[in-house]
């Protein structure tokens, strides 16, 4: 299984500037409202609030904020309808791609990604035309900088806990997991005194396309950056081979 995916790169690149302008705190806090909204406000008791909460408090969301998100879910304060939102499309020279997000404005949301995608020379596809291309995965990222364990320990503890592939890159063990055994993964690594520094999921593409064309590639990469300054827009993964 390889890595992640180029524009996950991309976007964790561009993570201070958009934080500077509220886009990462405004994705978190969608996000840990319908993890609440589905599961309850119990983060104990709720695996997908916990992991939510955990990623708020990494980019430093303040608790204040995470509080109201979560009383949003639970129904004790008011607030906009939210969903996830995931759009199937294509770019210049049929690359594929899935775009997920979250919204309280569902018409608002998929114009907005069409204007983006017609604009930077993709469309938007129909439910199923590009998902099938693609499988899903859970990820967690462990520096190992951190840890007074040898590489071949590691490893070991990386297969107890139930992962089904990982990555040693650099500093970073990349542990991939099935969707539904991801917080199981978690909690047997955190159980060791593993640290897991980021956690998510992704999805990956079954075959990748390549294309040497630089002018192609840029206009690419412009598509991707536009789509990721949409407001409602967490994350975009493409087949095309890094």
């Amino acid at each position: 299984m390889s890595g992640h995916s180029k524009w996950s790169k991309i976007k964790r690149q561009k993570g201070v500037a958009d934080v500077k302008k509220g886009k990462i705190f405004s994705q978190l806090s969608k996000m840990v409202t319908l993890t609440a909204k589905s599961g309850g406000g119990d983060a104990s008791m709720n695996p997908a609030l916990k992991l939510a909460v955990e990623k708020a408090k990494q980019a430093n969301m303040p608790l204040d904020n995470i509080e109201k998100a979560i009383k949003k879910g639970t129904g004790e304060l008011e607030g906009g309808a939210i969903e996830e939102v995931l759009y199937e499309a294509y770019g210049p020279e049929g690359v594929a791609l899935i775009i997920e997000g979250t919204t309280d404005n569902t018409n608002r949301t998929v114009a907005e990604i069409k204007h983006i995608l017609s604009m930077g020379g993709g469309r938007l596809g129909e439910v199923g035309s590009v998902k099938w291309m693609f499988e899903q995965f859970g990820y967690l990222e462990v520096d190992k900088k951190d840890l007074s364990i040898s590489d071949d320990n590691l490893e070991m503890l990386i297969i107890d806990s139930g992962a089904d592939d990982f990555k040693l890159i650099d500093d970073v063990a990349v542990v991939y997991t099935k969707p539904e055994d991801l917080y199981k993964a978690k909690e047997n690594l955190e159980k060791n005194n593993i640290k897991i520094s980021e956690t998510g999921f992704e999805w990956k593409a079954k075959n990748t396309i390549k294309i040497d064309d630089e002018k192609i590639n840029a206009r690419i990469e412009k598509l991707f950056e536009a789509l990721n300054e949409q407001e409602d827009v967490g994350e975009v993964f493409s087949n095309l081979e890094e």
